[in-house]
């Protein structure tokens, strides 16, 4: 017998209890919008090109042009279309860039915990390290916003075998870290269930453009593709959509005119669509539906 996690069964999506998401629509769609702070001079961090010695000031860099421009334009370009937004948060961006987080709180945007930083892994630490790592993390977004937040995505989607457990213990009802799926799926955990929502490791701006090298044109294409594929399908069995994206990519000025075009595809469907956050997602699974989740 292979090594199992343990966390879920195999399911044939084809098999599954039916149901639809409010007002009768079959299409979950949500933005997860990575706002991430890195360390100078060690530490993990994307390149746009081999990084150097450190300091490695071209990468560091180009990454901050996320926080500093990329993220503000995106603002901008979310309010345009009305669209809602889960921002996936490392914990240090509200000492670092304070009045970004607070123009996405002031839009009502949904924050979910994404660790401390993006400089490290919580995979690499022993169970008491990591727990100490989401407590403190859970803390500075919960004094921030005035309330816990409910989701949580890994820097790096670094898990170790007890982090569905932790998070779990430390009252969070999903996580993001596992794209097995195009439904929601329940995890087990040794403190109850815990809500895996899927988020996107193909129509993403990391694996797209920083690990494929796909142009802004192609990117952008992609998004449009799976979104109609998956409006399609949806017809027979209600799915979960997600496009996760990153200032400091996609904020670019060549690539966020593509992305514009892509999520205005989107949004000229929102009357076919439930245009939501994960968080809401989680809600009316865990309240509306939770006897039809697998």
């Amino acid at each position: 017998m292979l090594r199992d996690h343990g966390r879920y069964a195999y399911s044939p999506i084809t098999g599954r209890p039916d149901y639809t998401w409010p007002n009768g629509t079959r299409l979950a769609v949500y933005i997860g919008l990575n706002l991430e702070h890195f360390a100078f001079g060690e530490g993990l961090g994307a390149e746009l090109a081999p990084g150097g010695p450190q300091p490695d000031v071209l990468n560091y860099a180009w990454r901050d042009y996320g926080n500093r421009v990329g993220a503000w334009r995106m603002r901008d370009m979310f309010d345009a279309l009305g669209m809602p937004v889960s921002v996936l948060a490392n914990s240090a961006m509200y000492d670092y860039a304070p009045d970004l987080m607070a123009a996405f709180r002031e839009r009502g945007d949904e924050i979910v915990g994404h660790g401390r930083t993006n400089s490290e892994r919580q995979s690499v630490l022993d169970r008491a390290g990591e727990a100490a790592l989401i407590a403190e993390a859970t803390q500075v977004l919960t004094e921030a916003e005035g309330m816990a937040p409910q989701g949580w995505l890994s820097p790096w989607i670094a898990e170790s075998v007890d982090t569905p457990d932790l998070l779990a213990e430390a009252g969070y009802g999903y996580t993001l870290n596992w794209c097995m799926d195009d439904q929601p799926v329940w995890m087990q955990t040794s403190a109850g269930r815990l809500l895996s929502i899927p988020y996107p490791q193909e129509a993403n701006d990391i694996p797209s453009i920083v690990a494929r090298k796909d142009g802004a044109a192609q990117f952008a294409d992609m998004v449009i593709d799976n979104f109609d594929e998956m409006l399609e399908q949806s017809r027979t069995q209600p799915l979960v959509m997600s496009i996760a994206l990153h200032p400091y990519l996609v904020g670019q000025p060549y690539r966020l005119r593509h992305l514009r075009r892509a999520l205005a595809h989107i949004c000229a469907h929102r009357d076919d669509i439930w245009l939501t956050r994960s968080g809401e997602i989680h809600e009316y699974c865990r309240n509306s539906i939770p006897d039809l989740i697998v």
